[in-house]
């Protein structure tokens, strides 16, 4: 979290015990609801690498959470704890592919911070943050494997991860072309690899930047693995919230904003895309051409 918004709230929580019940009242939606609990609940994924997983254990036992939405969403907590003017308790709460969209709709948690894809019909239930990264669904295969190409997929099994746009992206293709493959599912994306590490799945249908972190991170086995080149979608992440809340839908907005203007969007990119992951791991993924451009709309200077 930036140093300048700890400050802010430090120097609130100095001057406010408590945010008296007056600034309650003039606040609305997600705002109104974490100054009241005194809490902000952040939904995470356990194995969304780098944008969202558990890397460990804390002292108390509870998951030490980490990676670049995670980030991200912490500087919309800080932007959030001065807009109250009061520091706030943040809870993770662990949600899937599948439990994601209800647990944001629902309000059990309040930012849903791994690697959703913002689509239109998402957008029906639930509101998004400005595009923080732009991927791709590939095929990742055992390497030396007779699958080339999603077109050699015919009499073979791919496994997708419950509740992605993967899974109905590659059921339309396969029906498209008429390809006879079967389909299968796992809970998460560490189910889903497994599948295919056990010889049960020929093929792992996934967003690529989520296939490079699952070989990245898996030191034992991931040089074993790779990723095929056709790009079989389009699919631009957000930060979820909730929707019809315009107020915080601004501050989420202005804290990209920020991010964007000081550069530290940049850095946070490259922190987790090309200098080494927590297990001294790299992505080495360089920054797109779209995601500059959509950085750059946003206030980073094309020159930086």
């Amino acid at each position: 979290m930036a140093t300048r918004n700890r400050a802010l709230a430090l120097a609130a929580a100095l001057t406010l015990a408590a945010c008296p019940a007056g600034a309650v009242e003039v606040l609305t939606g997600t705002l109104k609801t974490a100054a009241q609990r005194g809490e902000i609940v952040i939904g995470y994924r356990e194995s969304s690498i780098p944008f969202s997983f558990v890397e460990g254990k804390r002292a108390d036992g509870t998951p030490r959470v980490a990676g670049y939405a995670i980030d991200l969403c912490g500087e919309i907590v800080d932007d959030v704890q001065t807009a109250i003017g009061r520091p706030l308790r943040v809870r993770y709460e662990p949600v899937t592919s599948e439990t994601r969209i209800g647990a944001v709709a629902s309000g059990k948690v309040d930012l849903e911070c791994g690697s959703t894809t913002a689509n239109a019909e998402r957008r029906k239930q639930v509101a998004f943050s400005p595009v923080d990264f732009i991927s791709a669904t590939k095929l990742l295969v055992r390497k030396g494997s007779t699958l080339t190409s999603y077109r050699d997929l015919g009499g073979k099994t791919v496994v997708v991860t419950a509740g992605t746009t993967n899974e109905r992206i590659l059921r339309d293709l396969l029906a498209r072309l008429k390809i006879d493959a079967q389909v299968v599912t796992a809970p998460d994306h560490a189910a889903s690899f497994a599948l295919v590490k056990a010889g049960k799945a020929d093929a792992f249908a996934l967003d690529d930047i989520l296939l490079y972190g699952l070989i990245a991170t898996d030191p034992a086995d991931g040089s074993s693995y790779t990723v095929l080149p056709d790009k079989l979608s389009f699919e631009p992440y957000g930060i979820m919230f909730r929707k019809d809340d315009p107020a915080f839908a601004s501050l989420v907005a202005d804290t990209f904003r920020r991010l964007a203007e000081s550069r530290e969007l940049r850095w946070t990119y490259e922190r987790w895309f090309l200098k080494r992951l927590p297990n001294g791991e790299r992505l080495d993924v360089p920054m797109s051409d779209d995601l500059r451009v959509s950085f750059q709309l946003m206030g980073l200077d094309a020159g930086q």
